[in-house]
């Protein structure tokens, strides 16, 4: 990996800033790699539009803002009409299959998984969704390592919910790699 532009976009309340800064932290503390981790927010913080870019690199970043990513997260309709037309051609994009309708051509490989279902079925709380979001990414496109992430989880998360996201992590894990499983 020389580098990878990332942009997690979803709405307020869907924990699309936590699962950034989550990933940027993993590839920072566990990976030695460098990292930025920025985020807007629309008009209202819970429920408005919120996007977060990443950068992960082995070399220094010097601008933190994505222009083009590598790889587009799409939670909400939304977000999915406001930057489909900006991944990098051969990118991966990522949705929720419940909350995103994939209705554009992109020069990228679409990805729609059921995440927020299988969390409600298996886990039943809705909290853990972006945990499971980027347990799903990295099952399709291993940024980090599993252990590095779940160290930033076990750091970040209260010790109570511990468990749930490291289960919701596992969760999403497995989608993902299930999903790449059935393209081979």
């Amino acid at each position: 990996m020389n580098r990878v532009r990332i942009v997690f976009s979803g709405s307020g309340g869907q924990g699309v800033i936590t699962a950034a800064i989550i990933l940027a932290e993993a590839a920072v503390i566990h990976e030695g790699l460098n990292a930025t981790q920025s985020q807007s927010y629309g008009a209202a913080a819970r429920g408005g539009a919120t996007r977060s870019d990443i950068i992960i690199s082995e070399n220094e970043i010097n601008f933190p803002e994505v222009q083009q990513p590598n790889i587009l997260v799409c939670l909400t309709q939304q977000a999915y009409a406001a930057y489909a037309s900006i991944i990098r051609p051969g990118g991966i994009l990522l949705t929720d299959s419940r909350f995103v309708e994939t209705t554009r051509k992109v020069d990228a490989r679409q990805i729609e998984l059921p995440i927020y279902d299988t969390v409600m079925a298996e886990i039943g709380k809705p909290i853990v969704f972006n945990i499971s979001v980027l347990g799903a990414l990295l099952g399709i496109k291993p940024l980090v390592r599993e252990e590095s992430l779940q160290a930033v989880i076990r750091n970040r998360v209260p010790a109570d919910f511990v468990s749930l996201n490291s289960d919701a992590f596992e969760l999403g894990l497995n989608l993902g790699r299930e999903h790449c499983l059935a393209l081979a």
